[in-house]
This record gives C-alpha cells, structure tokens and sequence, in this order.
C-alpha cells in the first residue's frame, strides 16, 4: 500500500532547515530514498505537490526533484529551502559520474519573474569554492512543475542575457520521462546527460 505524500508529510513534520539527522527534512529525504524507488510513485507525489499550495508542498517539491535526480544517476546535494546570508541558496547540486555538475534551481511555476544571475551566482560561487571545476563541466537547471507555454519570461531572459551555453530549462515532467526511459529501456545516465547538457 502506498501512502500519500500528505500522510508522509504529516507524520515527518513541517520542513525546514534545522540542520541535524532527525530533523523533518532528514527523516523526508530518508523514506524518500529508502521507500521511494519507483518513478511511478515519485509521479504521484510530484503530482499531489503541484495540485496543493503551501510552503510544505513546494519545499517536499523541491526534495522530490532532487530524489528524481538520483535515479537518473546523480550523485545529490541536497540544497536549502530558503536563502541565508553566506550560504549558497541553490535547490540541489547533481554531480554525474562524467565529471559534470548541474545546479538545481525547482520552480513550481514561471509566473513570477525569475533572475536568472541568481543562479548563475550560484555557479559561479561553487566555482569559487572549487567545488565545481568551471563553467565548462557546469551548467544551471530550472526545473519547471507546471510550465506554462504561453509565458516565455524565463526562456526570454536566458537568451536576452546571451545565457544559452550556461542556462537550460526543463519541466518536472521531460525529467519524470528520463527516469522511465532509464527504468524500462536502455537509455543510460550518458543519454541523459546529452539531453541535459547544453548543445
């Protein structure tokens, strides 16, 4: 029997960043990586994120992105739900097997205008902190939920700030196919990464 992500969130408590190993957040990341390992079920529990509001929706949103990063063969870091002054603010850090890195930014929805030097910043301090290499074994991700296409403001900005080479934006659900691909056919994380990465 699968339980809903609802109950799940109820019973780990409300997300946030309290560091430490039974926090909300580290229990939610836990059952996630030890009882969510079908695409089908991260599916249903993307899909109740994006049908309810709330901050505990978009945070668990957020975790569930970055879960459906390792089962396209990321290595994961998890990132922080809210930005703090000298922290770097990005939602999740993927690190291929391939020596390639992706910074994560999730967004539920492209209504609200997004800076995308925000997450260019993100890069570029990982860089600095040589946690990343460089640019050219790096790029920055927006993970749309619900992608609207009739609003181009975040696709417009990318190429207005000539951000082609650095910036790609992706919906929850092309990732959510990746995985089934990778689950039910011979697509490998190489494949994956050659859809992901810029041309």
């Amino acid at each position: 029997m699968t339980v809903s992500l609802s109950n799940v969130l109820e019973l780990v408590g409300k997300l946030d960043d309290s560091p430490g190993e039974e926090t909300p957040r580290s229990r939610f990341r836990r059952y996630l990586k030890s009882s969510v390992t079908e695409v089908g079920q991260l599916r249903d529990y993307i899909e109740e994120c994006l049908r309810k509001t709330g901050e505990q929706y978009n945070r668990a949103l957020q975790d569930l992105v970055n879960h459906l990063g390792t089962l396209l063969g990321f290595e994961v870091e998890f990132g922080r739900y809210q930005g703090v002054q000298g922290q770097i603010g990005f939602d999740g850090l993927w690190k291929s097997p391939r020596d390639f890195y992706i910074v994560c930014e999730v967004k539920t929805t492209e209504v609200y205008a997004i800076r995308t030097s925000t997450l260019v910043g993100y890069v570029d301090q990982l860089i600095s902190e040589k946690r990343i290499p460089n640019w050219n074994k790096a790029m920055g991700l927006y993970v749309i939920g619900r992608p609207d296409p009739e609003i181009r403001q975040l696709e417009n900005a990318i190429v207005a700030e000539q951000r082609m080479r650095q910036l790609r934006i992706t919906s929850v659900e092309s990732l959510l196919s990746l995985a089934e691909f990778m689950s039910e056919y011979d697509v490998t994380h190489e494949d994956v990464l050659a859809i992901l990465k810029p041309s």
